[in-house]
């Protein structure tokens, strides 16, 4: 955590972001490490645990991190939690919560009562029906070259 900790000052000292660091250690090596990144790139989805999943399944050459652990300064937001289930890391450590971001700013609170639809979303989501679109699932689906994730 100590490692995280200091990824996530970093970014705070260069500006890059939020106060949010993360890294993923597998056997007991740091495989990666990475701190908030949405400032500096100009991306929302800059968060430390996705870059850090990011450089992880790069170095590791795969998009699954089973027996990897993940160690991040914050409690992880939606975006970040999905992120790690669709990854299949291990276990997480976290320090502060949800809530202790949410008094500082940051509205992963906000986005958590949305997706569990105790608040209405402020942003329309639209389905729109198109064959084309269910002709991609099936032709992905039975392609012979199909790889499940």
């Amino acid at each position: 955590m100590q490692v995280a900790i200091e990824e996530a000052q970093k970014g705070v000292s260069a500006g890059d972001g939020g106060p949010f660091g993360a890294v993923i250690v597998k056997d007991g090596e740091i495989i990666a490490k990475a701190h908030n990144e949405v400032v500096k790139e100009n991306d929302p989805t800059a968060h430390a645990e996705i870059l850090a999943i990011r450089r992880a399944s790069a170095r590791l050459g795969t998009y699954v991190l089973g027996g990897c652990v993940l160690y991040t300064t914050g409690e992880p937001c939606p975006m970040c939690f999905s992120a790690i289930h669709w990854a299949h890391i291990d276990k997480v450590y976290y320090c502060n919560t949800k809530e202790d971001a949410e008094a500082i700013g940051f509205d992963d609170a906000f986005i958590t009562k949305v997706l569990c639809k105790e608040i209405p979303s402020p942003i329309p989501f639209v389905r729109l029906s198109s064959n084309s679109c269910r002709k991609l699932f099936i032709t992905w689906y039975t392609s012979p070259n199909r790889k499940p994730y």
